[in-house]
């Protein structure tokens, strides 16, 4: 949050509860700034797949109606951790278009992308649910669609392979998870229309994530009944 969001949401405080707002324009601006120090990662507002969104001054509401003590800025900031959690536990992340090698830069991919996630500036790639039945049935599953990567290669061997082939790596780790795999269908996206195996593109240029319509493709096939 920036500085007038944070002094919007303490205006709030003070509508809810006048009796502890400060008494003067130095305690206000006190206040002001520690409040700016500890929301700086925390969004105002951000959008929930479930419709849960997520609004700081909810928070804010909650703690008034709640909680006999007054309200701090952690009490905002505890939501919205709990709340960027559960986010980020329904998406995976995509393989940054970025040298894997130049780990700095990669794991600075990953992070901005998960910020634009959890504040919704980004459209995230959903985890598909774990195909039904037993785990045997899982691993027998996930063991039938690795075969479409060739023969056996011993995993040491793989493991020293994955940077170079970060395609194949990526879909390794959705089957293995279980997670339907969008490189198995052709991006039916217009604009698009990559071909199996293929990342999709945009303007050209191939994309760090999928069209939200490849994604939906590849979760219908993979629930189809074999």
């Amino acid at each position: 949050m920036i500085r007038h969001e944070v002094a919007a949401l303490l205006a709030y405080v003070d509508s809810l509860d006048p009796t502890r707002a400060p008494l003067d324009r130095p305690a206000a601006e006190e206040r002001l700034t520690q409040w700016c120090t500890i929301l700086a990662d925390v969004a105002a507002s951000a959008p929930h797949p479930e419709g849960r969104h997520w609004d700081a001054s909810q928070a804010v509401y909650r703690h008034i109606t709640t909680s006999p003590y007054p309200i701090k800025p952690s009490d905002v900031s505890r939501p919205w951790a709990d709340f960027r959690r559960d986010i980020l536990s329904r998406h995976f992340d995509p393989v940054p278009d970025v040298d894997p090698d130049d780990a700095p830069a990669y794991r600075a991919a990953l992070a901005a992308h998960r910020r634009a996630i959890e504040t919704g500036q980004a459209v995230a790639t959903p985890r598909a649910l774990m195909p039904a039945g037993s785990r045997e049935d899982r691993d027998r599953a996930a063991a039938d669609r690795l075969k479409q990567f060739g023969t056996y290669v011993p995993r040491s061997v793989v493991d020293a392979l994955a940077s170079t082939r970060p395609s194949t790596t990526e879909r390794r780790r959705l089957t293995v998870s279980g997670q339907a795999d969008p490189f198995a269908v052709a991006c039916p996206w217009g604009a698009c229309r990559a071909d199996k195996g293929q990342k999709c593109r945009t303007a050209g240029r191939p994309r760090h994530d999928f069209h939200d319509a490849r994604l939906a493709l590849a979760a219908a096939r993979q629930d189809q009944p074999a």
